[in-house]
């Protein structure tokens, strides 16, 4: 047994170091590996099932809506990005560049893409002629570089893998109805499949993206009470095509500019997956999104007929279309028991020469540890039932944590003890002038995380500046 516990104490409890904790447990799962490339990753096979789960229910979702998937080139011509100024002056400072082809130095620098806005402009430009081409509803898989300066496993690396979604519309009422429709998909997928609570609602001037005329987020709360920006969705307007020359003609033969959206989820969605659900003993996968949903472990395998069921109610599991494997190693069972549990497996299926002669087994839920005694001509039922419950339990657990941890400032000394004595979200008014929004990051350390779409009226004052509030926002310190 000491081995046993060995696995469990190799990682830092989130009480001692919540950032230690999180890189043991990206370690240990062996989600990822470090890389010679500085602020790179290797995601390893069991991160990379995670994102292709991610994938999957993304990728249908966006495809229930009319999304087509395509690919463009990584690389951008610098008198291309230069075509929208904000834009380019958003991403300049993370931007990467390819200066040489082979030995030859390049005739105009090429950015490693940070984003590909640009890239769609120029393809857009050239296919849209006719309201008759429109909408495109267009959305790529593909990896991005940001040149971070501070990095974090899946929640900040110089590359990652996202997708992003570029549409283009005839009327601003449809591109405005687009935005918000990706939005609301992210959300309900974060709260459906990652049970992940959000708050939906709108950045700020100042927290918008480069080129944006609105930004829509979706913002979690992790479990140190730090928010995540864990999906955006931006109106562009007609701000894009008339720096990119987009133009159709319109049902009475006029030229108009198309109008314009972006969205977009990441990998940092792991991240978060991690930092709600995880405990000290690692992972916890809420069942829609884990790659192995059952984990069934034999007890004194090398008995005859053990492995053999084991394998048998693997196979009942399977038919019932459930992601099941049977760890058929020779480690001891405790040691199976721990390393199941750090990897975050929903349910484990213990089941030994005992449990065979009583036509039963032990299924045990990785995010409460509790048992439950099933007959083997029940056990895909009872998986199942088991699974539906704990996806739902864990949506409640963190909805329960992030309301537990949103408070109500009514002023900036309230504002400020509250940032300082207890991470989370911070309810309160504001005037709408960035030189508050400033001074709250000064003052308090915390930044707008978004304008809720569902608004309240704390009071009738902004909390910094004391003058009449426009919006109630929610504020926090961020990931």
């Amino acid at each position: 047994m000491a081995k046993d516990k060995k696995l469990v104490e190799a990682i830092t409890s989130m009480e001692e170091d919540f950032a230690k904790w999180y890189t043991d447990v990206v370690k240990k799962a062996e989600l990822i590996d470090y890389t010679s490339v500085k602020g790179c990753m290797v995601i390893k096979p069991a991160g990379y099932a995670i994102w292709e789960n991610i994938q999957h229910e993304l990728d249908r979702r966006f495809k229930e809506t009319g999304v087509e998937n395509v690919y463009l080139p990584m690389f951008i011509p610098e008198s291309l990005l230069q075509k929208e100024k904000d834009h380019v002056e958003g991403f300049a400072p993370e931007v990467a560049w390819v200066t040489h082809g082979g030995l030859e130095p390049l005739q105009e620098r090429l950015c490693v893409r940070p984003t590909s806005e640009t890239l769609f402009c120029d393809f857009y430009a050239k296919d849209i002629h006719s309201h008759r081409d429109l909408p495109k509803v267009y959305n790529q898989w593909c990896s991005v570089v940001r040149w971070e300066k501070t990095t974090r496993p899946f929640l900040r690396s110089r590359e990652f893998l996202w997708q992003e979604g570029h549409t283009a519309h005839a009327t601003a009422e449809e591109a405005e109805e687009r935005t918000k429709q990706m939005l609301n998909l992210y959300a309900d997928f974060c709260e459906e499949t990652l049970a992940i609570p959000v708050v939906r609602g709108q950045k700020t001037d100042k927290e918008k993206f480069a080129g944006a005329e609105a930004t829509y987020t979706i913002e979690s709360l992790m479990h140190d009470g730090k928010a995540l920006q864990s999906g955006t969705s931006h109106n562009f307007g007609d701000g894009f095509a008339k720096a990119f020359g987009i133009q159709f003609a319109d049902k009475d033969n006029t030229l108009k500019y198309v109008h314009q959206t972006s969205w977009g989820m990441t990998t940092r969605m792991i991240g978060a997956i991690i930092m709600v659900h995880g405990d000290n003993s690692g992972l916890v996968l809420p069942p829609r999104i884990a790659p192995t949903q059952v984990m069934v472990i034999p007890i004194q395998q090398k008995k005859d007929g053990v492995l053999d069921k084991a394998f048998e109610v693997k196979d009942t599991l399977a038919k019932a279309g459930l992601r099941v494997k049977v760890d058929d190693s020779d480690k001891s069972p405790g040691w199976k028991f721990s390393e199941q549990e750090m990897r975050g497996v929903p349910i484990r299926i213990e089941l030994g020469p005992k449990d065979i002669e009583a036509g039963q087994a032990v299924i045990v839920r990785r995010d409460t540890r509790e048992k439950t005694v099933a007959a083997f001509d029940e056990i895909a039922d009872k998986a199942a039932e088991i699974l539906e419950t704990m996806q739902t339990d864990m949506l409640e657990r963190a909805r329960e944590h992030r309301d537990t941890h949103t408070y109500i400032a009514h002023n900036i000394e309230e504002m400020k003890q509250i940032a300082d004595e207890k991470p989370g979200f911070i309810k309160a008014m504001w005037c709408g002038c960035q030189e508050c929004e400033d001074a709250m990051k000064e003052e308090v350390g915390v930044t707008s995380r978004c304008i809720p779409f569902a608004q309240e009226e704390i009071s009738g004052v902004c909390v910094h500046c004391g003058k009449p509030a426009k919006h109630m926002v929610y504020w926090g310190k961020a990931y």
